[in-house]
């Protein structure tokens, strides 16, 4: 007698690397132990997921969970619950906490603190910084790192790596991807008296306009050409940069968020004010239409949420004082499936943005398709489900979401991670009990 199965997902349509197939998900010890018709397979547990499809779970390589020192915002037990909810399996996070994670010391802070309280795997940055460079290459390859993030423009927190010869020295230590926020210090600098005297949020794309992360994707470039180190150019929101970053397709990634891809200005503006402020910033169409064009060719890698919660307090303030940011990591799924629904975007290259892409760019081990002897990780879907999206449903601490009322077709229906059932029908079940990421050695 065979031996019995701890999990089957049974009837369900599988996105597997091979396609779309109408299979059974057999799981054991963690791991997809088998795909196929599993009618007669014993098993401790079986879900039923006919009319559902049953996709690689979902990976968030870019979040803010504000864990340590703005936990009135975020931490990581209400971060992780609104992924696990939001369909994501696993999370990235950012390095610009207080104090930032720029060494061994914080990133083994964060690794405890996540014990017992993230409900979703994770992995976290370490951020460069004028003083931590020379310690980057033995912190990039510590168990839980992430990789090295790079700020060139400044947005939240301390770690700006502002001048050429600073970003060479960092591009020179280690050798995984490191990820870049580029927009160019120097013209937001010169162009701040445009909003220093306070006006309106809509401003907010006219100071940091597209030349201001036009510059900051030039010059990484050429460094980049210099030292021949991978990079993922993080929030990509211009039509601009794209061109560039298409001739540099050997040693550049490219990740957009869904707010880029599914807000516009000037109407997110109006119809939002202060809450549609991010960094880089919410553009207009023509920008939006040019990100789109590059998801549908294939220049973009990946889908990332850049979840910023502030709370409501805080972004009431008037503009300029308000800080950029909002949460997205619990609406990535809907709002992104409802692009699918819409014929913007197939399932397959939804499955291929936020699994197998986040995968291939970092490395990571076990994760990002459904195949034998894979971490057992799937975010189950109902393509079909019509659901709006309300400050109600939403877990992070900060308590709202910029797509408030939006009415989508396509819903989270459950997110198992490692074989373990982690959500189901908008609950979590059991306890928080998500792991550090694996990566494959740096090549």
């Amino acid at each position: 007698m065979s031996q019995p199965f701890d999990l089957i997902l049974h009837g369900g349509t599988v996105a597997t690397p091979g396609g779309l197939v109408r299979a059974d998900v057999g799981v054991r010890y963690g791991k997809v132990a088998a795909i196929g018709d599993l009618a007669h397979a014993k098993a401790a547990e079986r879900f039923d997921a006919e009319h559902l499809h049953v996709l690689p779970g979902v990976i968030d390589t870019q979040v803010h969970l504000r864990e340590p020192g703005n936990e009135h915002k975020e931490d990581l037990a209400t971060g992780t619950a609104a992924a696990a909810l939001g369909g994501v399996v696993a999370v990235f996070e950012m390095p610009n906490t207080k104090p930032p994670t720029t060494d061994a010391g914080a990133l083994q802070d964060k690794l405890a603190r996540a014990r017992g309280r993230a409900w979703v795997d994770h992995a976290f940055f370490v951020g460069a910084s004028a003083g931590n460079v020379d310690d980057l290459a033995a912190l990039e390859a510590m168990p839980g790192c992430a990789g090295i993030k790079l700020f060139m423009g400044s947005s939240t927190g301390n770690l700006l790596v502002e001048n050429d010869e600073a970003v060479r020295r960092v591009l020179a230590a280690g050798r995984r991807r490191v990820a870049v926020h580029a927009e160019d210090e120097g013209r937001l600098r010169e162009r701040h008296a445009l909003v220093a005297g306070g006006t309106d949020a809509a401003m907010h794309p006219v100071w940091r306009d597209a030349e201001t992360a036009l510059l900051a994707t030039r010059r990484l470039m050429r460094l980049v050409e210099a030292t021949r180190r991978r990079v993922h150019v993080l929030h990509v929101s211009t039509a601009d940069e794209l061109p560039i970053l298409e001739a540099h397709r050997d040693l550049a990634t490219v990740e957009v968020t869904p707010q880029h891809l599914t807000l516009e200005a000037p109407d997110c503006y109006e119809r939002l004010g202060t809450y549609a402020q991010m960094n880089p910033p919410i553009r207009d169409g023509r920008h939006r239409e040019a990100l789109w064009r590059a998801v549908v060719g294939g220049l973009v890698d990946c889908i990332g949420s850049d979840h910023a919660p502030h709370t409501r307090e805080e972004k009431g303030q008037p503009y300029p004082k308000s800080p950029s940011g909002m949460p997205g990591v619990q609406t990535l799924v809907p709002v992104m499936l409802d692009h699918v629904a819409a014929g913007r975007l197939s399932l397959e290259r939804f499955v291929d943005l936020t699994s197998a892409g986040p995968a291939r760019i970092y490395g990571i081990a076990g994760k990002g398709r459904i195949a034998l002897g894979y971490d057992a990780d799937f975010t189950v879907v109902d393509l079909k489900l019509r659901r709006r999206i309300t400050n109600m449903w939403i877990a992070s601490r900060c308590g709202w979401t910029p797509f408030d009322g939006l009415h989508v077709v396509g819903w989270p229906m459950a997110t198992v991670i490692r074989g373990r059932m982690v959500m189901r029908e908008d609950q979590l079940i059991g306890e928080a009990a998500g792991e550090p990421v694996r990566f494959h050695e740096a090549g």
